[in-house]
């Protein structure tokens, strides 16, 4: 089995390092007025870049576990 370095550590980098970026360009959309949370669709849209990126971060987990693993 691969050593963790190899294995979660780029995982824990990409999403740790790429979730900061993603929260500081969320909370400028916010700040800057790009989006207006009272709006249907906009909160929609927020609710879908929020779960896009759990989404991509669950199932890489899984692939890199399943590669593992089985």
């Amino acid at each position: 089995m691969p050593p963790f370095e190899q294995t979660w550590l780029p995982y824990i980098y990409l999403y740790g390092v790429g979730g900061l970026f993603f929260i500081i360009g969320m909370i400028t959309i916010k700040k800057s007025g790009g989006i207006d949370l009272t709006k249907k669709r906009h909160r929609y849209w927020w609710k879908v870049l929020i779960f896009g990126m759990i989404y991509f971060m669950i199932f890489h987990a899984v692939l890199i576990i399943a590669a593992l693993y089985f």
